[in-house]
């Protein structure tokens, strides 16, 4: 394997926990909710598309405070509960719940009875018997709560945060964040995420920039213009094998350690094969991933047609829609490549790296209101994974230095389990806990079929172009 890509390996392992308390925060004081009982704040189409009508989980590992066991875990409890009472004062739609109205568009309301959830729990092992602490690793589901009678994809009713507080004997402890995608994408995430953080560290509120909810800016055209076919969402009948390579067999989450240098590599590769193409390290590295994984699951029949997805942040974008600083709704739309089994297999790098270029520039604010206004008239019901790969690039988020409460950077600070959606693959910065020198590494996660594990990671290698 080239030295540049690292296969990262994870514990296999189970985690015993047991929750303490659970309870809710409320804000601490009162909010526009408490003017009026029935407040009600509008969601725009694209907080309520249902690729955002998810909880997106995540995990943060912190070292031991130094404090004693029970001394340390209500100064943590207490702290972080306080603050989360403070932030939810702005930050106040988080205190509500989801409700379906028309059509089946989602609002979020609110009622006496709400509030953020909080469960404090305990763990017989230390930080230390969860082995690499720098690869997300599907054993510590136990870390992030989830009610046993809750159904799959649930959002209506639901608490909007939920957040589980586990501490191990070594006096490290974890913090387990299940948040609700309609409320904020993840820009917004780590918008809020700073502020509790801030607060939590500080003892008094910190909310810069002050959070705005806007979400009418966003509302659908009268009468609505779709201009665009929108195949990122369209359902396209499963024709391939790769259903049954993903879904039908029990998938494996694999990680690479990917270098800087390495990025660099195939930048160049795709560069050179085409001199007329100015790139991104990133589109060269989702048309390399996207290949490697198409090649490694040797994808049939060869004529079917294929798709590559991934958001493309549109502040930037934004020309006449205009946002306030501190809106942190979502603000993103999907971008999707196109092409066939046979292309993807035998073409250049440089021609796929084309592909994902023009999908993302295809983004623009004309293709958000085209979106908003699909939404509108379609309103799709479910995911589509038809001949589907999803890049998340969670390497756009600072999560390591937002994340700091007062205990330090974490040691971790991301996902844990892409098995239940083996069709998506998650682009991590580097974790906190390597002594990497600057070098700017990420973490790609992804699941593959055990069969097709070794030709991925030889492909991945670019052992084909030596």
């Amino acid at each position: 394997m080239d030295s540049c890509i690292q296969e990262l390996h994870f514990s296999h392992l189970h985690i015993p926990v047991t929750i303490n308390h659970k309870f809710l925060v409320h804000p601490s004081s009162p909010t526009p909710a408490n003017q009026s009982p029935h407040h009600s704040l509008y969601l725009s189409n694209l907080d309520d598309i249902i690729g955002a009508r998810v909880f997106t989980p995540s995990v943060y590992f912190y070292r031991s405070t130094g404090n004693q066991p029970e001394t340390r875990e209500c100064l943590v409890m207490k702290r972080l509960r306080d603050a989360l009472g403070e932030v939810l004062v702005p930050y106040y739609p988080l205190s509500g719940r989801l409700r379906e109205v028309d059509n089946g568009k989602l609002e979020v309301f609110f009622g006496e009875e709400q509030g953020a959830l909080m469960v404090s729990a305990n763990s017989s092992m230390a930080l230390a018997d969860l082995g690499d602490l720098t690869v997300p690793n599907p054993a510590w589901l136990p870390l992030i709560f989830q009610d046993p009678e809750e159904e799959a994809y649930k959002i209506l009713e639901m608490p909007l945060l939920i957040a589980q507080v586990t501490f191990f004997t070594c006096g490290g402890f974890s913090l387990g964040i299940r948040l609700c995608h309609c409320i904020c994408d993840g820009f917004g995430a780590m918008q809020f995420l700073t502020s509790w953080a801030a607060t939590t560290k500080t003892g008094k509120l910190i909310a810069d920039p002050e959070p705005v909810w806007d979400r009418e800016v966003f509302k659908p055209r009268n009468p609505p213009m779709v201009k665009y076919p929108h195949h990122e969402y369209l359902p396209i009948e499963e024709r391939s094998n790769l259903t049954n390579s993903l879904w039908e067999t029990k998938p494996l989450q694999k990680c690479y350690r990917i270098s800087k240098e390495f990025q660099s590599r195939v930048k160049s590769i795709a560069q050179g094969q085409d001199p007329s193409l100015v790139c991104s390290s990133f589109e060269a590295m989702a048309a390399h991933i996207w290949r490697s994984w198409v090649k490694a699951l040797d994808v049939k029949p060869l004529g079917y047609n294929l798709r590559l997805t991934f958001s493309v942040n549109v502040r930037t974008k934004l020309e006449t829609l205009k946002l306030r600083k501190g809106f942190y709704g979502n603000v993103v739309c999907l971008a999707c490549a196109m092409s066939t089994v046979n292309s993807l297999m035998n073409d250049s790098l440089s021609k796929t790296t084309c592909l994902v270029q023009e999908a993302r520039v295809r983004v623009t604010e004309d293709y958000l209101r085209s979106t908003l206004d699909y939404v509108e008239v379609k309103r799709p019901k479910k995911l589509e994974f038809g001949g589907k790969l999803m890049i998340t690039q969670w390497t756009r988020f600072e999560m390591y230095e937002t994340a700091d409460f007062g205990w330090g950077k974490p040691v971790y600070a991301g996902p844990i389990d892409l098995r239940p959606t083996p069709q998506v693959c998650v682009l991590l910065p580097q974790g906190g806990g390597v002594k990497s020198g600057g070098d700017q590494s990420m973490v790609v996660c992804l699941c593959l079929p055990p069969s097709a594990v070794h030709n991925f990671t030889r492909i991945l290698s670019l052992n084909d172009y030596t």
